[in-house]
């Protein structure tokens, strides 16, 4: 059953490495979604937020603890809750300072993403930024020269990307190429499908 809650994730990871914070119950196990009736009787949503693990409605647990989880199967330390500290406060309030280190965890795990992915030499990763930094200069004078720019950014793309991904699906298998990208495989499948014009599914 899929279930609700909050993810986070970075503009080049995407999905390969959502993060979110995990409810964790005394025992150590993580508790099951807990389903809403909609108001109007038609149905309802299985939600995992962590901030619903209170204790204080009929079957639903109360945390013992709160961890970072990524999608890619890392989780973080648990982040243990004080209930005499938060008393009769929500959970969201008083399980905010627990919650704020679970999201530093995360981050800290997408710069481990980050320093174990294929470094990019410095004057690569220089002209990027200095590039986006003048598109978004360009962005306050002339908002139609900048989409112009965007543009030729997306050509340029896609003509070196092609030869790019050709060379890579030659040279390592989904599986090399997805941990030198810092993606899923199948992240990394559709992104070579797409620089290297071939069928994700071939």
């Amino acid at each position: 059953m899929v279930s609700r809650r909050e993810t986070w994730t970075t503009e080049e990871f995407g999905t390969s490495h959502a993060g979110a914070v995990e409810a964790v119950l005394p025992d150590g196990t993580v508790p099951d979604p807990v389903y809403f009736d909609s108001a109007s009787g038609s149905g309802g949503e299985a939600v995992s937020q962590w901030s619903i693990y209170d204790g204080r409605r009929t079957q639903v647990p109360r945390a013992a603890a709160l961890r970072a989880v990524c999608s890619c199967g890392w989780t973080g330390p648990e982040r243990r809750l004080d209930w005499d500290a938060i008393g009769g406060q929500d959970l969201v309030d008083g399980g905010d300072e627990q919650a704020d280190a679970c999201d530093r965890d995360w981050y800290g795990h997408t710069d481990q993403v980050e320093a174990t992915a294929i470094p990019l030499p410095e004057t690569v990763t220089t002209l990027l930024a200095r590039l986006e930094a003048e598109i978004e200069k360009l962005t306050r004078t002339s908002p139609i020269a900048a989409v112009r720019a965007a543009r030729r950014l997306e050509v340029i793309a896609e003509r070196v990307g092609y030869w790019a991904a050709r060379d890579t699906a030659r040279d390592v298998d989904t599986a090399q190429a997805a941990t030198h990208l810092g993606l899923d495989e199948n992240a990394t499948r559709k992104l070579m499908a797409r620089f290297g014009q071939w069928s994700p599914y071939r």
